[in-house]
């Protein structure tokens, strides 16, 4: 059987070991000019590649469709992966949130063991090729169109990725040319996505805050949207960082969302001493401003916070600037506490698909099988990774996805069995 892999991510370098593998001659078609540009900067250059959790606890992890992937899942997990790459000598060690990430910290030595892999398997790679049509007869595959060549072929998969980071090659050109054979595209989203925020945020652009407290609130019902601990960051258009990027995913599948955005109904809550109690934080902001007590409000606050972050603690607190701190009254001091366990920001928005880390939506799963990853409309037609509408948190379980549908796509199905 002769397939042909259209994507050079990491869904179509797993597709294409998978297929040759099970015996196939293998052609992997990529249009830019390197595989796993993406790959390269997962994990900020360090890729985090999978998850340690038990692979039963993966599904709960994938906001977007996880129970599509069982099979998958079974056919390559998470040790499978990692077996994989220690054979082509990349060794791997376990962080916190059980992030899985090569010992050398570098993404290349990772793209290079899938390379190095599928040069055992005698795959042939070609750069710079886009497909510009995948050709049908009789509802089965027979090859596709390159732009100055055509190639027939028995086997195509599809794994082009979604529409984030386009400038590494992840377009959403992968989602015509399914549309062209038939396949319904849910409209993707970006997922893992920066939000966009009342402007205080660009006066605080560039902060990077650690160990806060988040909330993200339905101010109209007053209820908890979503609730994490750890890193954010202030930008020019709003929020970004850890706990925000994990926050879209949820704030995304909400009821909702885009009216509650459109009336100012969506707030984000900072909690800037999660450590300290409400009495806790009174008595240190008392021991603070009896140091200087005979400066004005605005010139107290550098031990408590940020410097970018001082000018809008105190407009929140509704207290003049220029008082002095030996005035302060015990409500104002009670006020600046609740600020700082409170820090209220409103959020207008998500940040457009491109800038998101991964893409919600794309092929509908209901036109997919989920046991071979193969289209229910046309026979040869194989989907693989962010193309098809699943999606996950952070953590390594967006890549995972890639590898297990690469690999159960690449696979040949005869009957009930694999071969």
């Amino acid at each position: 059987m002769k397939t042909i892999i259209i994507g050079g991510g990491p869904a179509g370098m797993m597709s294409a070991i998978s297929a040759a593998k099970s015996g196939d001659e293998v052609i992997l078609l990529e249009k830019e000019n390197r595989l796993g540009k993406k790959l390269l900067i997962t994990g900020k250059g360090r890729c985090n590649i999978t998850s340690s959790l038990p692979i039963s606890e993966f599904i709960e992890n994938i906001p977007g469709n996880g129970r599509f992937l069982y099979s998958a899942f079974e056919n390559f997990d998470n040790n499978d992966v990692i077996e994989l790459l220690k054979k082509n000598g990349v060794n791997v060690k376990n962080e916190r949130g059980n992030r899985i990430f090569p010992v050398s910290d570098k993404a290349e030595d990772v793209l290079n063991a899938f390379i190095k892999e599928m040069k055992k398997n005698n795959i042939t790679v070609k750069t710079n090729s886009r497909v510009t049509d995948i050709e049908v007869n009789n509802n089965n595959i027979t090859g596709i169109k390159l732009e100055n060549e055509t190639i027939s072929c028995d086997k195509v998969i599809l794994a082009t990725g979604g529409k984030s980071y386009p400038m590494t090659g992840s377009d959403g050109s992968g989602y015509l040319l399914a549309e062209k054979l038939g396949h319904t595209i849910i409209n993707p989203r970006g997922s893992l996505v920066p939000m966009v925020a009342e402007k205080k945020c660009e006066n605080m652009q560039g902060l990077s805050l650690r160990n806060v407290g988040i909330k993200i609130i339905d101010n109209e019902k007053n209820k908890k949207i979503y609730e994490d601990f750890g890193e954010m960051l202030f930008t020019h258009f709003g929020v970004s960082g850890p706990t925000i990027l994990s926050g879209s995913a949820h704030v995304l599948r909400y009821k909702e969302i885009d009216r509650l955005f459109f009336n100012n109904k969506v707030k984000l809550i900072i909690d800037l001493k999660p450590a300290l109690s409400e009495e806790q934080l009174e008595d240190r902001i008392i021991r603070d401003f009896e140091e200087v007590k005979n400066n004005q409000f605005k010139n107290s606050l550098d031990k408590l916070l940020p410097k970018k972050m001082i000018d809008e603690v105190i407009k929140d607190s509704n207290i003049d600037p220029e008082k002095m701190v030996n005035s302060i009254t015990r409500e104002e001091r009670k006020q600046i506490v609740k600020v700082l366990k409170g820090f209220e920001i409103i959020l207008k928005g998500f940040r457009p698909v491109e800038d998101a880390i991964i893409t919600a939506g794309g092929v509908n799963i209901k036109e997919i099988n989920p046991k071979t990853m193969e289209s229910k409309i046309i026979s040869g037609l194989y989907f693989a990774g962010e193309i098809i509408d699943v999606d996950a948190y952070t953590g390594g379980f967006n890549l995972q996805i890639a590898y297990s549908t690469g690999y159960t796509a690449g696979m040949q199905y005869k009957g009930d069995l694999y071969v």
